[in-house]
Formats: structure tokens, C-alpha cells, sequence
């Protein structure tokens, strides 16, 4: 059974920093592409991060510069670390795990989502 486990969410002043972290089981986790969505109220859950199972990184450009995507695949861990938060950047923030092996099923996974509050 797969699973996925979100922590590092809270309520933070604008400015702060807070490191997301989300760990896997019950997958090869090396063999994921990784990332980091996120949903505000209201609107479409959009893309953050992303990570493939070889580590190119890509930012959304609303976070460029600010955050960080980078994974452990020892501890099946994908972290994203947020510097210079904005009020803006309140919503609640989902991991994916993604696997399309070429002839065979795709393979999508969601964790439960943490949620992001930052003050101005």
C-alpha cells in the first residue's frame, strides 16, 4: 500500500521561511518523478516544483529564486524548502509522486496536503 506523508506546514510571518517534507512508502520511490502543487481557496490547484527521478529541477516563476525543490531518495523523501514567503504564497501544499514507465500503467500518487498560512 502506498503511502505519503506530509509534514512542515504552518503559520508564518511574511518573510519566514518553512521547509515542507513529504515521505513515501510502499513504492521504489527512486524511480518517481517527483513535486509540489499547491491550492489556494478558491482557485486551481497549481504547480510549485517538480523534480525528476534524476534530479532536473523545475520552479513555478511565481516562486523562483524563493524556493527550493530537492528529494533524499535514501529516506524516500522529497522536501521543498520556502524562503521569502508572501502572502500570497497561503494554500494548502500537496506532494505528487508520478511514475509513466514506456508500456505500462502511469502511476500517480497524492499525499493528504499540509496546510501554508502566512501573515502580512
Amino acid at each position: 500500500q502506498v503511502q505519503l506523508v506530509e509534514s512542515g506546514g504552518g503559520l508564518v510571518q511574511a518573510g519566514g521561511s518553512l521547509r515542507l517534507s513529504c515521505t513515501a512508502s510502499g513504492i521504489r520511490f527512486s524511480t518517481y518523478h517527483t513535486g509540489w502543487y499547491r491550492q489556494a481557496p478558491g482557485k486551481q490547484r497549481e504547480l510549485v516544483a517538480t523534480i525528476t527521478s534524476g534530479g532536473i529541477t523545475n520552479n513555478a516563476d511565481s516562486v523562483k529564486g524563493r524556493f527550493t525543490i530537492s528529494r533524499d531518495n535514501a529516506k524516500n523523501t522529497v522536501y521543498l524548502q520556502m524562503n521569502s514567503l508572501k502572502p500570497e504564497d497561503t494554500a494548502v501544499y500537496y506532494c505528487n509522486l508520478l511514475n509513466t514507465p514506456i508500456g505500462g500503467a502511469r502511476r500517480d500518487y497524492w499525499g493528504q496536503g499540509t496546510q501554508v498560512t502566512i501573515s502580512s
